[in-house]
C-alpha cells in the first residue's frame, strides 16, 4: 500500500523539486550514517610492490559537486588512500558544467592534472587525445588484486565497453555503473493486484489497466527523458542496430518511427501516460509524481532511487526490462548500460599512483561504500548491490546487447528537440501520431 503519511508535505516537496532542478539533478547528501560520518578505511597497499612512484602526489578533477553523496565518499576515500600509501591527493569537485567546460582547456594548457572522470562516452570521445593507454595496468597484478589481473575483478561487460570505446585499447576504467530500465513501485503494483512484473507488451498494457482501476497513473516522464523513451521504444520495434542507423543517418521516414509514435499515442489516449508529461520540466515528473506515489512506473536510470530518497525514502523499488513490442524488435537483452569513468592524463608523472587510486575506488571497501551510500551500482564482481536495485542487477546481468544513451535519439540536437516537442504536443492532444512522425520525417 502507499505510504502517504511518510511522504514529505507538498510544500516541502515542491521546494526540493526546485532544489533538485537547480543542481541539474544532483542528489542530496546522504542521511546520517553516510560516508561523511564514517571513519575512513585504512587497508594498506604496498607502494613499492605496486610501482607507485617515489614522491608521487596526485591532482584529481571530478565531475561531482562537493555536496553530492558520490563526492563525499570519494573525498573520504582520497584521505584514506593518502593514509595507506603516503600519496597526497588534491581533489577538485567541479560539478558537471565546470568539468565539461574547464577540463579540456586545462589539459591543453598543461595544467597539472593526473586523473579525471566523467561519463564514459564523454571521456573516451571529447577528451580522448589526453588519455593514457592503460592496457598493461588493467591486465596487471597488484598487491590489492589477490593474485589476479585487475581486469578479472571488475564488471566484464563494462570493461568490454571501455575497450570498445578506446578503439580496442583500454583508456578508461568505468565506475559508478548504471542501467536505464523500467523503474516501478512494487507497493502500487501489489495494491493493483499485479503479482509479477510484465515480461511482454500485452502484460505491460494489462498492468497499466490494473493501475488505472485503482486510480494510479501508470507512467510519467520529464522533458529530459522523452528522447530516451522514444529511442528505447523504437529499439523494441525495429531492433537496436536499425534504431542506431535511423538516428545516425537521419532516416526518420522509416516506418518504425511512425509505429513508435503510434505506440506512445496509445499509452497517451488510454490514460496510461500522465497528462503532466506535456509540460513536465525535469525533475517535476520524478519528484512531484513518482516520488509522491501517484505514478507507478518511470523508464529511467538506476540512479533514480538515490535522486528521490530525500523526498520519499520508503518507495519499494522494482525494475523490469522495457518489453519487446513487435517481432524483430529488441527485448530484455538490450539496454542502455554505462558508467562514469576514470581517465589518466597521458602527461602525468605518476601513472602507477593514479591507477592505484582507481583500484582503491573500484575494488573492495570503497567500491562497496560508494554503492551503499549512493544506492548505486558497484563495479567489483564481488560487491553487493543495494536492495533498491536488486531487480536491476538481474536485468544488467542479462544484457547482452548494450546500446548508447537514448539509443542515439540525443546524438543530434535537432532530432532531440523535435522528439521532445512532438511528444509533448501529442500528450497535449494538439497533434496525433501521424503528425508527430511527419514532423520527424521532415528532418530527413
Amino acid at each position: 500500500m502507499k505510504k502517504a503519511s511518510r511522504i514529505l508535505s507538498p510544500l516541502l516537496m515542491l521546494a526540493m523539486v526546485f532544489a533538485l532542478a537547480a543542481c541539474g539533478g544532483d542528489a542530496a547528501p546522504p542521511p546520517s550514517g553516510g560516508a561523511a560520518e564514517q571513519p575512513p578505511a585504512t587497508t594498506a597497499q604496498d607502494p613499492q610492490a605496486d610501482g607507485i612512484e617515489e614522491g608521487a602526489s596526485l591532482v584529481y578533477w571530478s565531475m561531482w559537486s562537493e555536496a553530492e553523496p558520490q563526492a563525499i565518499v570519494l573525498a573520504a576515500a582520497a584521505r584514506a588512500f593518502t593514509e595507506a600509501t603516503g600519496v597526497p591527493i588534491t581533489v577538485n569537485f567541479n560539478g558537471r558544467q565546470g568539468q565539461r567546460e574547464g577540463l579540456a582547456p586545462a589539459l591543453s594548457a598543461g595544467e597539472a592534472i593526473d586523473l579525471f572522470d566523467e561519463d564514459i562516452d564523454r571521456v573516451t570521445g571529447q577528451w580522448a587525445e589526453h588519455l593514457l593507454v592503460l592496457d598493461d595496468l588493467i591486465n596487471g597484478v597488484f598487491s590489492d588484486t589477490d593474485g589476479q589481473p585487475f581486469r578479472r575483478l571488475v564488471n566484464n561487460g563494462l570493461m568490454n565497453m571501455a575497450q570498445e570505446r578506446g578503439g580496442g585499447r583500454f583508456t578508461v576504467v568505468p565506475y559508478q555503473p548504471f542501467i536505464f530500465t523500467t523503474m516501478f513501485n512494487k507497493d502500487l503494483f501489489e495494491e493493483a493486484g499485479i503479482t509479477s512484473a510484465p515480461t511482454n507488451w500485452n502484460e505491460f498494457l494489462e498492468a497499466c489497466e490494473r493501475l488505472m482501476d485503482i486510480g494510479i497513473t501508470p507512467m510519467t516522464v520529464d522533458n529530459a527523458y522523452i528522447p530516451a523513451l522514444f529511442g528505447y521504444t523504437l529499439t523494441r520495434i525495429v531492433g537496436v542496430d536499425r534504431t542506431l542507423e535511423i538516428f545516425a543517418n537521419t532516416e526518420l521516414s522509416d516506418p518504425g518511427v511512425l509505429r513508435t509514435a503510434e505506440v506512445l499515442e496509445e499509452l497517451i489516449t488510454r490514460g496510461f501516460m500522465s497528462q503532466r508529461a506535456a509540460t513536465n520540466v525535469f525533475p517535476e515528473g520524478q519528484a512531484a509524481e513518482f516520488a509522491m506515489e501517484t505514478v507507478a512506473m518511470y523508464l529511467n536510470g538506476s540512479w533514480l532511487p538515490n535522486e528521490l530518497r530525500e523526498i520519499n525514502p520508503d518507495i519499494n523499488w522494482g525494475s523490469f526490462a522495457w518489453p519487446s513490442i513487435d517481432a524483430g524488435g529488441a527485448g530484455t537483452e538490450a539496454h542502455n548500460i554505462g558508467a562514469q569513468s576514470f581517465g589518466i592524463n597521458r602527461n602525468t608523472s605518476y601513472p602507477n599512483a593514479a591507477f592505484a587510486f582507481i583500484r582503491w575506488i573500484t575494488l573492495g571497501h570503497w567500491d562497496q561504500r560508494l554503492a551503499d551510500d549512493t544506492w548505486g551500482v558497484p563495479m567489483a564482481n564481488d560487491a553487493v548491490w543495494p536492495p533498491q536495485l536488486a531487480d536491476a542487477q538481474a536485468i544488467f546481468a542479462a544484457t547482452t546487447n548494450p546500446f548508447p544513451w537514448a539509443a542515439g535519439a540525443e546524438d543530434d540536437p535537432n532530432i532531440t528537440a523535435a522528439i521532445i516537442e512532438g511528444f509533448q504536443r501529442m500528450v497535449a492532444g494538439t497533434i496525433n501520431a501521424q503528425q508527430f512522425a511527419d514532423s520527424l520525417a521532415a528532418l530527413s
